[in-house]
């Protein structure tokens, strides 16, 4: 399993070059961060995006996200997603990626974000985001697990000058028939260009997540993207692309509106609000 091989050095990497980047990875990037949203504060994203493989594209869209600053260090995030699933009907690939395409309502997921260690100028924010995704799809037509399944990672994150680092390993329990459990890690790093424009990359990794899915192999990425701040506060638009080096061939990509918003927001100084309006 090629992610074996590489997650922990990822992560171990990760560690070791933070010693030296507030640190934000999520939307639209696979890799996450262990920031919650400040108390008070409110995210909201409108989004697509697509994930396929040779045996299956799996489209979400339209799909709405909202995240909340709930109490101080943790977070509570919510996504209703609509989607499509987009079989291949490659017979080399039975019994994956056959049958007959659908569009609805895909399962829910909602989550908490809990950051337990916070970033010093010598030690990096850790934290958790335990997701639980409701069987809201139809499982029948291929739009859903069937079953609430979880995703269970830790994340970490520093900020060295213009530059962030995140990056962490996370294992997903799937309790179905032809799903599996499966490891998931990765590592990002940003670069803020100017007040307007932030560009990221990052090397994302899975291990095979079962015959019922696109991802019957581990694959590992590189995606690329960024955020693009307007002139309304708050308000960006997010985009990212990218496809596998190793493992199964593998498309992903991301495109979506974000804002932030909070009642202290006005209090703020201009570089604050810019930090404060990272996506998580």
């Amino acid at each position: 399993m090629f992610l074996n091989r590489i997650g922990p050095a990822l992560f171990l990497l990760m560690m070791l070059v933070a010693q030296g980047l507030r640190a934000q990875a999520g939307p639209p990037f696979q890799t996450d961060d262990p920031t919650p949203v400040d108390l008070g504060h409110y995210e909201a994203y409108v989004f697509g995006t697509v994930d396929g493989t040779p045996v299956e594209i799996d489209q979400t869209g339209p799909a709405f996200e909202f995240n909340w600053g709930a109490i101080p260090n943790v977070q509570l995030h919510a996504i209703l997603p609509f989607g499509a699933v987009l079989p291949s009907n490659n017979p080399i690939y039975f019994p994956s990626g056959t049958g007959s395409s659908a569009y609805g309502l895909t399962d829910m997921e909602i989550g908490v974000k809990y950051g337990f260690i916070k970033q010093t100028k010598h030690r990096p924010q850790i934290g958790s985001f335990t997701m639980f995704e409701i069987p809201t799809g139809s499982y029948s037509r291929g739009l859903g697990a069937g079953r609430v399944w979880y995703k269970l990672p830790i994340w970490a994150a520093k900020d060295i000058g213009p530059w962030s680092l995140c990056g962490g390993l996370g294992y997903a329990v799937v309790p179905q028939t032809q799903f599996r459990n499966f490891f998931y890690g990765g590592f990002l790093v940003k670069r803020v260009v100017s007040k307007k424009l932030e560009l990221s990359a990052e090397v994302f990794s899975h291990a095979r997540e079962g015959f019922a899915t696109a991802q019957t192999q581990s694959s590992t990425m590189i995606d690329a993207g960024g955020y693009y701040h307007f002139k309304s506060p708050g308000l960006q638009l997010l985009f990212a692309y990218g496809h596998s080096i190793a493992g199964q061939t593998e498309n992903y990509g991301y495109l979506g509106l974000y804002k932030t918003w909070g009642k202290d927001r006005a209090k703020k100084s201009p570089d604050a609000a810019l930090m404060q309006a990272q996506p998580r």
